[in-house]
């Protein structure tokens, strides 16, 4: 956890309505995600908080669907309206919450960007933006 990190109730949900989440605890600064998995996921970047899995409640679970998009991690989405959710890893440390899903004011900054190697041809990316876990460690 950081200075730019979250503490307090955090209210969330898709597009249409039919998934909805609270998450009561820290929650960590934003990391934007370069890789291709999160690029196709979301249509661009992949833009993620994260917090313990004990700490988030989802409260409408009825269009909560799950894919497993490879052997590290499975990725939850609305079933109705398809918005990107959550990103869940295999080792179970944390849940990864989709930024952009998060009611706003959020009060979240992003701090870091992640798999810059593996960006989009056409992004143009801020030369000093450092590239954290290029290869290891994902949203």
């Amino acid at each position: 956890m950081t200075s730019r990190d979250v503490t307090g109730s955090i209210r969330g949900g898709c597009l249409c309505g039919a998934v909805r989440y609270r998450v009561d605890g820290p929650l960590r600064a934003i990391s934007i995600c370069h890789c291709g998995q999160c690029r196709r996921a979301h249509g661009y970047l992949g833009a993620y908080s994260a917090a313990a899995p004990d700490r988030l409640t989802v409260t409408d679970t009825g269009q909560l669907g799950w894919y497993r998009s490879s052997a590290m991690a499975e990725r939850g989405f609305c079933r109705q309206c398809g918005s990107p959710l959550f990103w869940k890893p295999a080792h179970g440390r944390h849940i990864s919450i989709s930024a952009g899903s998060i009611d706003q004011p959020s009060g979240l900054v992003i701090e870091r960007h992640i798999y810059v190697a593996d960006r989009a041809d056409y992004e143009v990316l801020d030369p000093d933006a450092p590239d954290h876990w290029p290869g290891g460690e994902a949203p």
